[in-house]
């Protein structure tokens, strides 16, 4: 049976439309980005056949166009379409983050660092930068590591709070292994980092942690 033949309230675009886009599963959401289903198979199957395959819908997000385009139905236009899907959800919590204080939005903040770091398969130490309202400057990624660490020089997170002029900073790194538990090498570098920031008046407001699908403030646990 085609989805034409579905009952609307079950069609994932009407379905969608009625209920908005949190009450649908990954696979209609998927079905509704793919539009066709390839012959005998319904764009949502294709999407549940595509879902099992990948394992999740995350591991179909973060896939490169080589493993993407191996997908039934697949190839690089879809991979085109999809990743200009992932790059405006970023630009869209960033351009959110941007409006006002940072501090206002503490769930804006961790949506965006999050849908920054997740997914980098190596440890990325990044800030960002806020003026005297606590408003966005500039999101940097400034440290790139292996799957269990990341170099952190807090000389160069000085120069850059002076060049941008910073009064603040929030600062995140991701966890590979997927665990938002902060390490000890974690908490001497944060101490490292607000001590350097100190000397030159500029506030430490928190170190997120970005696990898989769990963010850690340092904020919230009293580590600051």
């Amino acid at each position: 049976m085609s989805i034409k033949d579905w009952p609307a309230q079950t069609r994932p675009r009407e379905k969608l439309l009625m209920l908005g886009a949190d009450s649908l599963t990954d696979a209609e959401l998927l079905a509704i980005f793919l539009r066709t289903g390839v012959q005998g198979c319904s764009a949502v199957q294709l999407a549940q056949e595509l879902l099992g395959q990948f394992g999740s819908l995350r591991a179909l997000l973060a896939a490169d166009e080589q493993a993407f385009s191996l997908g039934k139905g697949l190839g690089s236009a879809k991979y085109a379409q999809l990743q200009a899907s992932v790059e405006m959800t970023k630009r869209y919590l960033a351009e959110t983050l941007q409006r006002g204080d940072v501090m206002d939005s503490p769930l804006a903040c961790q949506q965006f660092l999050t849908a920054q770091l997740r997914d980098e398969p190596n440890e990325v130490f990044a800030v960002i930068f806020l003026d005297n309202k606590n408003r966005v400057i500039k999101y940097l990624p400034m440290f790139y590591g292996t799957i269990d660490g990341a170099a952190v020089y807090p000389r160069v997170v000085v120069q850059k709070a002076l060049e941008l002029g910073a009064a603040a900073v929030i600062l995140a790194h991701n966890h590979p292994s997927g665990i938002a538990e902060p390490s000890m090498a974690d908490k001497q570098i944060t101490q490292r980092l607000s001590q350097a920031l100190n000397l030159i008046d500029v506030r430490v407001l928190d170190h997120f942690v970005i696990g898989d699908g769990d963010v850690l403030s340092f904020a919230e646990h009293g580590l600051l």
